[in-house]
Parts: C-alpha cells; sequence; structure tokens
C-alpha cells in the first residue's frame, strides 16, 4: 500500500538539511530502485524552486510498504529526524487515484 510521510522542518534547520542531504537521498534513490517510490520533496519556504537562505518548511514523500507500522519505522529512521531537521512526521495511508 502507499503511505504519504508528511514532514514539518524545524526552523533555522537548512544547514543541517544540506549537511544530511545526502544520506537521505540514498534511502531515497533505495525505494525508487526498488520501484517503490510514487514521489518525494520538499515544501520550499517561499514561491521559489530554488528558495536559497529561506530554506524548506518540511517534506512530502509518497513510497509503497508492507503495513503502516513499516512506513513509519522507515520514515523515523530518515537521517533528518536524527540530525533535528524534521521536528514532525507524521504518516497516513494513502490511495493513488490519477494519474491511473
Amino acid at each position: 500500500m502507499w503511505y504519504a510521510i508528511v514532514t514539518e522542518d524545524t526552523p533555522n534547520s537548512l544547514e543541517q538539511r544540506l549537511a544530511n542531504r545526502p544520506a537521505h537521498l540514498a534511502r531515497l534513490t533505495a525505494l525508487h530502485e526498488a520501484g517503490r517510490l510514487l514521489l518525494a520533496g520538499p515544501f520550499p519556504a517561499i514561491d521559489s524552486l530554488d528558495p536559497g537562505p529561506a530554506g524548506f518548511t518540511g517534506s512530502l514523500i509518497v513510497a509503497e510498504f508492507n503495513t503502516l507500522a513499516e512506513a513509519k519505522a522507515w520514515a523515523n529512521a530518515d537521517p533528518f529526524v536524527s540530525a533535528g531537521v524534521y521536528a514532525s512526521v507524521s504518516v497516513k495511508p494513502f490511495r493513488k487515484t490519477l494519474p491511473a
């Protein structure tokens, strides 16, 4: 089943986000290579693809896991969690409707 992982960043966490981005992307790449990643990306803090020093306010990941517990465990093991980038992580089941 698909699960939506929605996160909120800790204020002023851009430096930590950038420092831990390679490890974060490696986990997402592994999901993608396994065919289990629908989409992933950050929420820019301003209306710009490259928000520069304004940074980001969180992220959205939609990925496939066997159970909600597995999705939560994966999300909570993210390097952004241990580095203090994410202030909160929410995981919910997601039903993809479109595009078919």
